[in-house]
Formats: structure tokens, sequence, C-alpha cells
């Protein structure tokens, strides 16, 4: 435009360029699902153990933050760890094609788990509830699928 300023579709393009940057655990998460999943599903062992192991890390960022000095929060927290470790239990006890649908669901519930922290703000990093959610959500479905 003539008098500097930028048009419709300049505006338009740099939202979307900002919305973009904005979504990087996203983009981050759905890079690591393609590279797990897009050769086929791991072992189940492994997958299990992703499942068992993942909510360490919110009970590691919720000590750092201190987040877990409320006691609520660290008896939620707890209850995940042993919740997620025996779904991921289940999926081994079970022959390979159930063992495969309860993973699908642990990690599923794993998802709906990172979405409500992320809505709450509380206990992980925003980026990283948003992360393990996509990869949850994404790797839970490439599961089932690939059961």
């Amino acid at each position: 435009m003539p008098d500097g300023s930028h048009g419709p579709r300049t505006r338009r393009a740099s939202g979307v360029l900002r919305l973009l940057a904005h979504r990087w655990p996203t983009w981050l998460a759905l890079a690591l699902v393609v590279a797990t999943f897009g050769d086929g599903a791991p072992s189940r062992t492994f997958l299990a153990g992703l499942l068992a192991v993942m909510p360490l890390f919110y009970l590691g960022f919720g000590a750092l933050r201190g987040e877990l000095r409320r006691p609520r929060v660290l008896a939620l927290q707890a209850a995940g760890l042993v919740a997620f470790a025996a779904a991921a239990l289940a999926a081994l006890a079970v022959d390979r094609a159930a063992g495969h649908y309860v993973l699908a669901a642990g990690w599923l519930a794993h998802a709906v788990w990172d979405f409500f922290h992320h809505r709450a703000g509380r206990v992980v990093p925003r980026a990283w509830s948003e992360w393990c959610c996509v990869v949850d959500l994404f790797g839970a479905a490439a599961i089932f699928l690939l059961a």
C-alpha cells in the first residue's frame, strides 16, 4: 500500500505465522508421533513403559515448581501415577491384541489428563502439557489403528 500500511492479506499471513509459532509444542509432538509410529507400532513393552513413566514427569515438574506442596495436588498426581502404571501392567498381562487396546485406552486417558493440566495451567508448564496431550492423543490413535 502506498502509505506503508499492511493490507488484510499481510495481517492474516502474519497472524497465521504467529499462531503456528505459538503452537510449537504441537508441531514437535506431531513430528515425534510420526517418527515413533511411522513404520508401525513399537513393542507393547515399550509403549507400556512410556505409559508408566509419563506421570513421573508430572511429579518431577510439580516438585520443581512447588505445586506438590498442596496435599491434594500430591495425592492426585500420585493417584495418576498408580492408575497409569496399573494400566501399563494390565496391558502386559493380557494377550497381545487386548494389550494394545488397553494401551490405546491408557494413552487416551493420559491425553485427557494432559488436557486438564493444560486448562488448569498447573503442575507442569503449559507447553509440556500441550506437547504431551498431542503425543498421547495421536499415539493412542496409532496404537488403536495398528493393533
